[in-house]
């Protein structure tokens, strides 16, 4: 038996609804995270209106679960406008904040809406470790405030952990805040390159050994928070592998605070402006789109026959960054190894040491600079 939103999955991919996106409303933010893929320069935002009328169109589109993130939100003044008209339009919203600057005001406007969720981005239980990744004085303790008052409201949070060699041993001290905070609590080990196609800051990942701990932790069985769900749709199982590699492009994509259209955040692609198309005009009719809806996961050398077929996370975005997205995903093999310590048909076939796997990460993509350049 499948689940309400597995069955929605299914229709809306059937249907080719777009059923989820993204939206950055800023790249602007308050905290200068040492892993962060954004410019946080304004390089002009879409306006109060022009969101409004995307928003618009995005629901005349199909779309149900919306997802607003930055940068940080709240820098923008008319955040708070936005969530209330996105919620009028009848849209399942979800907020990605720091909560940094939640007060009181700003949480009763949130609980009033009854949005979703409140994701909050927590890296340690220890201010003098979270602190030194935010390079923002205080915003441990001013984002667990953001997080008490939007409890006391009754609004959901998640805490989300980014893992990082120089906070993976705090992730059972972040699991425990969240309980005492009332708040859920996942975990996520994989650092995206920058949308411009630097790979440096992969570096700041944890390692094997550490990714093969998380994996098989029991205490956070249901915690580890993959970007992209193994591949699904409204095939049989014995198909599964004529099916997608994950939803970007096909039920979800993500759009940018200039209007740029993306297959996903972790998925820089571009495929469109809102600017100067209709939504509906590039969701259906880019050949960018297209050409990610025509990549199933038999079409990926070495996946097809690859032992990790079915529980594989493979990423289309992160292969993209490495060079090819019809490819393999240096990222995800690297997951699958650790996660059940097996080596994956193209890790057997390159047989990279950890210092070569280190290099291959800090590669820079094949990516064009300009395809992350933002229209103003």
């Amino acid at each position: 038996m499948i689940s309400l939103m597995q069955e929605m999955g299914n229709r809306a991919l059937a249907l080719g609804v777009p059923l989820s996106v993204q939206m950055d409303v800023t790249y602007r933010c308050n905290e200068r995270c040492v892993h962060c893929y954004l410019d946080h320069d304004d390089h002009g935002e879409m306006t109060t209106a022009e969101i409004q009328g995307v928003l618009r169109q995005l629901a005349e589109a199909g779309v149900f679960f919306l997802i607003f993130s930055g940068g940080e939100v709240c820098m923008r003044m008319d955040f708070f406008e936005l969530v209330e008209y996105a919620r009028a339009l009848m849209f399942s919203v979800k907020v990605k904040t720091n909560a940094f600057m939640i007060g009181g005001k700003e949480a009763d406007r949130l609980a009033a809406v009854h949005i979703d969720a409140v994701q909050v981005s927590i890296y340690s239980h220890r201010s003098e470790v979270h602190d030194a990744i935010t390079k923002l004085p205080r915003s441990l303790e001013r984002s667990i405030a953001g997080i008490r008052r939007l409890r006391d409201r009754g609004v959901k949070v998640i805490l989300a952990n980014v893992l990082m060699r120089s906070n993976f041993q705090d992730y059972v001290g972040v699991k425990a805040l969240a309980q005492e905070l009332g708040a859920q609590f996942t975990i996520d080990p994989t650092i995206t390159p920058m949308m411009d196609g630097d790979r440096s800051i992969l570096s700041l990942g944890i390692d094997q050994d550490e990714l093969r701990q998380v994996f098989r932790d029991q205490g956070l069985v249901g915690n580890v928070d993959e970007f992209c769900a193994p591949p699904a749709g409204p095939l049989a199982e014995a198909d599964a592998m004529d099916t997608i590699p994950c939803s970007a492009g096909h039920t979800a994509c993500y759009i940018s605070p200039y209007g740029d259209v993306y297959p996903c955040v972790q998925f820089p692609l571009p495929s469109g402006n809102v600017r100067r198309s209709k939504f509906l005009d590039i969701w259906r009719g880019s050949p960018e789109l297209n050409e990610v809806r025509s990549i199933t996961v038999s079409d990926v050398q070495g996946c097809s026959q690859c032992v990790h077929g079915s529980s594989c996370t493979r990423c289309p975005g992160l292969a993209y960054m490495e060079g090819n997205m019809r490819g393999p995903s240096v990222q995800d093999c690297e997951k699958s190894f650790a996660r059940t310590g097996v080596p994956s048909v193209n890790l057997q076939k390159k047989k990279p040491s950890m210092a070569q796997l280190v290099q291959i990460r800090m590669m820079p993509a094949a990516v064009p600079t300009a395809a992350a350049t933002p229209v103003g």
